[in-house]
């Protein structure tokens, strides 16, 4: 028995990177999974490895931030296998730059996909969750939500707003027995590190501050968070609601950003 046997799961983002990594394992927990980003080629590639261990999921290739796509996303989820009662948020986009040399239209794209995405997949799976009296929703923020890197302002921003927006759906949802939480990753060995990386005018130098930085020496893995999110969605963690769980091996204890 998995943990998540007869369950129904969505996971924004879940083309690549951390999205990727929740969905296979809420998949191979027993959860039926709405793999759901806005690369349909992703999408099909993460149900395909689904397929391979037997594992029961749907491609939903849609935009996060257009509230007809995450509807009829759902609608496509609920018609295959029943009420979404996990969902996860991990779509993101990560543009760099101080507040001045931030574009609005940069603004307002970063925000439509990382807090507007969550508003509207939140909008769609609670009353599911509503109806079924049960449900846990994980939004994954980000440590710079918390503490704040230089060169991005936006990015920074729309993290805390998830911090914030989770416990603002904790509560009001507590009694119908639904749980909202939010993680906060620190560095993680991830596509988005390594564009942003990239980016930098000495990646190879930027990459290694990213380690020293760190307080065990090195930055985090997918799987690592994944296990974090694995139990935080879990009728394990029942207790826990409106918190937001730093997944950054004491980065934020340690208080220092990278320098970039």
């Amino acid at each position: 028995m998995g943990r998540f046997d007869g369950r129904t799961a969505v996971v924004t983002g879940a083309g690549n990177g951390i999205g990727r990594g929740i969905a296979l394992r809420l998949a191979r927990e027993g959860a039926a999974v709405g793999i759901l980003d806005n690369d349909p080629l992703g999408c099909e590639r993460v149900l395909h490895t689904m397929m391979e261990f037997g594992g029961k999921g749907i491609a939903l290739p849609a935009d996060v931030s257009e509230q007809g796509e995450i509807r009829d996303a759902i609608r496509q989820l609920y018609a295959a296998y029943g009420a979404p009662t996990l969902a996860v948020h991990s779509a993101g986009i990560m543009p760099t730059g101080t507040l001045l040399e931030t574009s609005e239209k940069e603004w307002d794209r970063v925000h439509a996909v990382n807090v507007k995405g969550a508003f509207l997949i939140c909008k769609e799976v609670i009353p599911h969750m509503l109806r079924e009296k049960k449900g846990s929703i994980i939004l994954v923020s980000s440590i710079t939500g918390v503490i704040g890197m230089p060169g991005l302002a936006a990015y920074s921003s729309t993290k805390g707003a998830l911090i914030s927006l989770a416990r603002a759906l904790a509560v009001d949802y507590a009694r119908e027995g639904i749980r909202v939480n939010s993680i906060a990753p620190g560095t993680i060995d991830s596509s988005m590190l390594y564009d942003f990386v990239a980016a930098q005018n000495d990646p190879q130098e930027t990459r290694r501050r990213f380690d020293d930085i760190q307080p065990r020496g090195s930055i985090g893995t997918i799987e690592e968070v994944v296990n974090v999110v694995a139990f935080l969605v879990s009728d394990e963690s029942s207790l826990i609601n409106g918190a937001n769980l730093p997944v950054d091996g004491g980065m934020s204890i340690k208080g220092q950003q990278p320098r970039l």
